[in-house]
């Protein structure tokens, strides 16, 4: 058993609209990851892939097996993981634990998807695939269920419209500084407000883009990681959870329970507080998203989050950074390769690698969602 697991390289490639498919996407994050770490081929174990709907999206299956004999990571063991969007937090969980069992000595994950060389209709129905069947024959999609938890909200905390443009606003300004964000541009709050109406109150510059790219992280024990490096990054705590597939089941959709409950598992193992994060990453398919994640993991009390957005507390100088890499809102959002994207701007901001996003930061947290907070995985990582 390994009880401390470290994640030694990562890599990202552009998100965006890409010309390469999806087997291409995955071998030019793993080999970054590769090279960034400075690991051979011959070292990996196991290779866990991230990925939603390669079948669906592209007809191509069995990536897995495609990336270990493209990477020339043979014989290592190999496995695609699917649970939907939260694909890439669950590979990091999956990862995790082939290290902390003492399966493998070295794990090379690497999440990704390709989506934009689909209509738009198709690719509304592969990813309105997530939710129950029930629901999605009398129409209810994830921009309906954002839209409804959205309104719910703002009435019942007396919450101002503007604090959801504001999440919008300050993503984009941290992807401009992300050369791998697929949208490097400031909107203002007047632009999103005017934005065409998706799903009553949300507008269109509060949903994140359709997106292709791929990202990569390394693990391994930490007595392992000291033999290539001196500066890496421990996974001190990670959990996931899973709350009712049918959203109208809940008892306040405004409540994400599987946050709930995978962030207070990821801070009791590693004995944490969320006062003690200094850098988080959350999932921001929708700009509601980012608010009821701060208050399910306890970074603000249920119906304020949305004053932490007004006084600026999660901007990129406040008390509590929340996606410096642009989010999904700007970075982009390929299905696959979100979460593990999210811990690959974790791995930059505490090894200050993040550039011109650099905060200071000695722990952070991912949070990724499958669906609309149908389940979630939390990780808390430290610089060592």
């Amino acid at each position: 058993m390994c009880t401390n697991v470290a994640i030694i390289g990562g890599s990202m490639t552009k998100f965006g609209q890409r010309d390469a498919w999806i087997r291409e996407l995955l071998a030019e994050a793993g080999e970054k990851c590769l090279r960034d770490a400075g690991v051979p081929p011959s070292t990996i174990d196991h290779v866990y892939i991230s990925n939603m709907a390669s079948g669906e999206f592209e007809g191509r299956t069995g990536v897995m097996n495609a990336l270990a004999h493209d990477l020339g990571l043979l014989p290592a063991y190999s496995q695609r993981i699917d649970q939907t969007s939260a694909s890439g937090g669950a590979g990091m969980y999956g990862a995790w634990q082939s290290i902390a069992s003492g399966a493998s000595e070295m794990t090379l994950l690497v999440g990704g998807e390709k989506m934009t060389h689909t209509d738009t209709a198709t690719s509304t129905d592969v990813i309105a695939s997530i939710t129950h069947p029930d629901e999605y024959k009398h129409g209810a999609t994830l921009p309906s269920f954002a839209g409804l938890t959205a309104r719910t909200y703002l009435d019942r905390f007396d919450a101002a419209r503007e604090s959801l443009a504001k999440v919008a606003v300050k993503n984009h300004a941290n992807g401009v500084d992300n050369p791998k964000a697929q949208f490097r541009k400031r909107i203002d709050v007047e632009t999103v407000l005017e934005s065409p109406i998706i799903a009553d109150p949300l507008r269109l510059y509060d949903f994140c883009p359709v997106s292709d790219g791929s990202a990569a992280l390394l693990f391994c024990p930490e007595s392992v990681a000291k033999e290539y490096t001196d500066e890496y990054a421990v996974v001190s705590g990670i959990s996931g959870a899973t709350d009712t597939h049918v959203v109208h089941e809940r008892a306040d959709p405004t409540t994400m329970r599987a946050v709930e409950a995978a962030g207070s598992n990821a801070f009791r193992m590693a004995d944490l507080t969320p006062d003690d994060i200094d850098v988080a990453e959350l999932h921001d398919m929708f700009t509601i998203l980012e608010l009821l994640q701060m208050e399910a993991l306890d970074f603000a009390e249920t119906g304020t989050a949305w004053k932490h957005i007004e006084d600026g507390r999660t901007q990129r100088g406040g008390e509590l950074p929340i996606n410096t890499s642009g989010g999904l809102k700007s970075k982009g959002h390929p299905l696959g390769a979100s979460g593990i994207a999210q811990g690959y701007e974790i791995y930059e901001q505490l090894l200050g690698k993040a550039g011109a996003r650099q905060v200071t930061a000695e722990t952070g947290l991912t949070c990724n969602l499958g669906g609309f907070g149908n389940c979630a995985t939390a990780a808390i990582m430290e610089a060592k």
